[in-house]
């Protein structure tokens, strides 16, 4: 029996737009009340591989979970998605079975739904605002959007439009979130893009931040290849600012707009005495060794590691939780968690804790490092630590913690690993003329557009270290700005929603298109 109707898509018919959907009205009483669960790889069994932890919904899950999303008519989870994903809609086709049109879907916002689904903070974003959380768990988009994304790479979807060139080139720097999400928007835009990447494959943090366990290299290579798909150029082993510079790539090479997405990949470390022992590394260093050169099949890969027995990682971050977990596979004897704040101040997510606590990381809350300690020879030993309390909240908003005096001691370790953040990539601002702040990271305006004309970033580089997904909405806007630059068309970007009363359309169309044909005038 019909107790009502809900708009997908917001019309007041209950109609979505452009089809003849009418759903039955959800209330909370009448959803599945529980969150489908997401199997598992058991602890005992997982800490001893690198395969993928989280094993995905099979499509029962998938329909039980999409059954508890209200539909809601303005749904706040599309503006809590940095990208913009219309979720309701992509849950409404999955329920209806058209598991294509899903894809589709999230195809229009997002190029990278099985990546980004494994690894954004949805409970910070589209599920931190979804309504069903304010009387239980809220729906589970994250794992609903892999599974969508798992299916599109086993069933080999793409989503490639007509593209009618436009005669731009356009340069991108750096392969990871932001620069692949400015990439496709360009390439959909009609222009000859062209990705730099510094490593030898591409991904960016993607492949060398985040172990298999969590975002399997296969996943990544499935989906960057519908970057080239679009007719995208990536062109790795190629570190712009050393073999040319972003002023020689739009006064030489060129280009006609470049995008700056190089990440904040500086480590940052304490200055506390002890850090150039032997055994001191950052978890960015121990996370590329591992991930992206093979460091964990020594001598298989030229790329040893060195690896101690107990491991201590100060910090508490996703980053730290992979520091931690990687080297317990690699068969290290004991590894510990350093934080100064407690468990509810960690920044990680509570899924990564929870993994890493059931996979027998120690975890030293309120304890702070003031020296690491070395041997004779000039090797890590141990670390002098002492007690925290939490006090006033600071700039951050968290509670400062305090030391308590008189509770110093020693902490015993082999090998001690920095998880407490990155600073900006030095490399292009060293090279080139583009302002910097004074934290070192790219200043740019609203539009995301440089100092410098044509020249546009986002991401890490100028926000400092972000999410996946929020990278990737700093690149989607960067190639509006850049459209705009360039006289693209792009409706949403450079013209209002509706044409002003007091302009008369011509043959239809808004004066303020202009809809100049592009002309290039022989040499």
């Amino acid at each position: 029996k019909m107790v009502g109707i809900v708009p997908c898509g917001g019309n007041a018919d209950g109609l979505d737009r452009g089809s003849s959907r009418v759903m039955a009205k959800k209330t909370i009483r009448t959803i599945p009340q529980e969150r489908t669960p997401i199997p598992v790889q058991a602890p005992k069994e997982r800490v001893n591989n690198f395969a993928e932890v989280a094993l995905g919904y099979g499509l029962d899950d998938a329909l039980n979970e999409c059954e508890r999303c209200l539909m809601c008519p303005e749904a706040a989870c599309i503006a809590g998605c940095p990208v913009s994903i219309n979720i309701p809609e992509f849950i409404a086709k999955v329920i209806e079975k058209d598991f294509r049109g899903a894809y589709d879907v999230i195809g229009d916002a997002n190029l990278l739904p099985a990546i980004c689904g494994r690894v954004c903070p949805q409970e910070d974003q589209c599920e931190g605002v979804c309504p069903v959380g304010d009387t239980l768990e809220p729906v589970a988009i994250g794992r609903l959007e892999r599974w969508v994304g798992d299916l599109a790479i086993e069933k080999g979807w793409t989503n490639v439009p007509y593209i009618e060139p436009n005669g731009y080139r356009i340069g991108i720097v750096g392969s990871g979130p932001a620069g692949v999400a400015c990439a496709a928007d360009m390439a959909k835009a009609g222009c000859d893009v062209t990705v730099y990447e510094a490593f030898h494959k591409p991904g960016g943090v993607l492949r060398y931040g985040i172990p298999d366990f969590r975002l399997p290299n296969e996943v990544i290579d499935a989906e960057m290849a519908n970057l080239t798909r679009l007719g995208v150029r990536i062109e790795c082993n190629t570190l712009v600012g050393r073999l040319f510079t972003i002023e020689q790539m739009i006064d030489e090479m060129g280009y006609d707009a470049v995008f700056v997405g190089t990440g904040a990949g500086t480590p940052r470390f304490m200055d506390i005495p002890g850090e150039f022992l032997n055994g001191v590394l950052s978890a960015n260093e121990l996370l590329t060794r591992c991930n992206l050169m093979g460091a964990g099949d020594f001598p298989k890969h030229d790329t040893p590691l060195h690896l101690g027995k107990h491991l201590a990682v100060i910090g508490s971050g996703n980053t730290a939780m992979d520091a931690m977990r990687v080297p317990l596979r690699l068969g290290a004897e004991k590894v510990s968690c350093v934080y100064r704040r407690t468990k509810a101040e960690s920044p990680a997510r509570d899924e990564e804790i929870e993994h890493a606590e059931e996979e027998g990381i120690e975890f030293h809350w309120l304890t702070a490092p003031g020296e690491i300690l070395g041997d004779d020879d000039g090797n890590v030993r141990g670390m002098r630590c002492i007690r925290m309390e939490l006090g006033e909240p600071d700039e951050s908003g968290r509670r400062r913690p305090v030391p308590l005096e008189g509770s110093e001691f020693e902490f015993e370790a082999d090998m001690v690993v920095y998880a407490i953040g990155t600073s900006a990539n030095p490399i292009i601002g060293q090279t080139s003329k583009l302002k910097l702040n004074k934290w070192g990271y790219i200043e740019t305006d609203d539009n995301l557009a440089t100092s410098m004309a044509g020249v546009y970033a986002g991401g890490d580089i100028v926000t400092g270290g972000a999410t996946v997904i929020l990278a990737m909405g700093a690149g989607r806007k960067a190639a509006h700005g850049m459209k705009a630059y360039l006289g693209i068309r792009d409706t949403d970007a450079i013209y209002d929603p509706e044409p002003e009363e007091t302009t008369t359309p011509l043959f239809g169309i808004d004066p303020k298109e202009k809809n100049f044909s592009q002309l290039r005038l022989a040499d």
